[in-house]
């Protein structure tokens, strides 16, 4: 490891060296074919549109920004903590199919309103799945082998780039340098210049040969469409059901409540729950003191009455005596009478 940083300050160090040689000295170096060179534009152009594209396809299949940072956040929070399960992105379509939901379930069965709104969510929440789908098979698919892409071939054609760089460089130093450096020392820079250039341009051909897997995306694009509209085209058929069955039903007339019958009515019903009350208040009050007359009797019979103390049955005795009957409530009012013996 400590060998390949000491060779990549080397050659590093011969670049500086060699361009700042033809830099000052105005020399022209090497050239190298057009097949190459056209390589190596368009290996620099798949580059840049690598790093575009999965920046691009990011904000295709999760559009706000807000909640891709939100999310990035969750998931590097839960990777941290050991959790494999991971924080999925909140579709659109779910989130309305939420709101529809809530306020159909509210509204209820009997409203025609109500009940589309429920369908609707339904539907919205089942579109939001197969966007989860999509998302999940563009990642697998499609985004992972880019990001493979740029951090592996990409990453070796451009270090191959840079090691021809440095060699062309130290060619054209010693060739210029010829009769002063032994003859031997430049045919191995040659060497050495031809061996990277080949590498180059292999590793360079190679990846632009090699299927980018564009089909892929489209492919999970096509299947997410077609599901969603079977999704919609069900949704539509219960929506005209629903139609139809609500023009069939015969029309409610309006018929307006005068406020004048309304306030009688509740007057109404107030008075009679306070009579009823009241007369139920009334009627333990009157009992209560009934009891207590009737016992305060039987204290002053047991004085004044000499047959009252030596009777058998002194209670059954006052009974026959007294007669204490409870009227009926009159006004709100219970009544009761005493009749003393004499």
């Amino acid at each position: 490891m400590t060998q390949k940083i000491e060779n990549l300050k080397y050659w590093e160090s011969l670049n500086v060296v060699g361009l700042l040689s033809e830099k000052i000295s105005g020399a022209e170096g090497t050239k190298l074919d057009e097949d190459f060179m056209e390589m190596e534009r368009k290996v620099e152009v798949t580059n840049k549109s690598v790093f575009d594209l999965l920046s691009r396809t990011q904000e295709y299949l999760q559009p706000n920004p807000a909640s891709r940072a939100k999310l990035n956040m969750l998931n590097t929070m839960s990777k941290i903590r050991g959790q494999v399960k991971t924080t999925g992105y909140p579709q659109t379509e779910g989130l309305l199919g939420d709101c529809m939901l809530r306020y159909g379930h509210e509204l209820g069965d009997n409203s025609v309103f109500g009940g589309a709104l429920v369908d609707v969510g339904e539907a919205m929440r089942q579109m939001a799945d197969v966007k989860d789908s999509l998302d999940i098979n563009v990642k697998q698919n499609f985004i992972d082998p880019l990001q493979n892409l740029q951090d592996k071939d990409l990453k070796e054609i451009t270090h191959h780039l840079k090691k021809l760089e440095g060699r062309r460089l130290d060619f054209d130093y010693k060739k210029k340098r010829r009769g002063k450096i032994q003859e031997e020392e430049i045919q191995q820079a040659v060497e050495k210049f031809e061996e990277s250039k080949e590498l180059a341009e292999r590793s360079m051909f190679n990846f632009l040969e090699n299927d980018v897997r564009l089909s892929a995306l489209i492919e999970a694009a096509l299947e997410y469409h077609r599901q969603s509209s079977e999704i919609l085209e069900e949704l539509s058929g219960k929506l005209h059901r629903r139609i139809s069955t609500a023009s069939g039903r015969p029309k409610r007339e309006f018929k307006p409540k005068s406020i004048r019958s309304s306030i009688e009515t509740l007057d109404n019903n107030q008075h009679n729950g306070l009579t009823h009350s009241s007369s139920i208040r009334s009627t333990g009050t009157a009992l209560t003191h009934t009891v207590t007359v009737f016992i305060t009797s039987v204290f002053l019979f047991s004085f004044f009455c000499p047959d009252f103390s030596s009777h058998r049955h002194p209670l059954s005795f006052l009974l026959s005596l007294t007669d204490i009957q409870i009227n009926n409530t009159v006004n709100g009012k219970s009544r009761y009478l005493f009749m003393k013996y004499s």
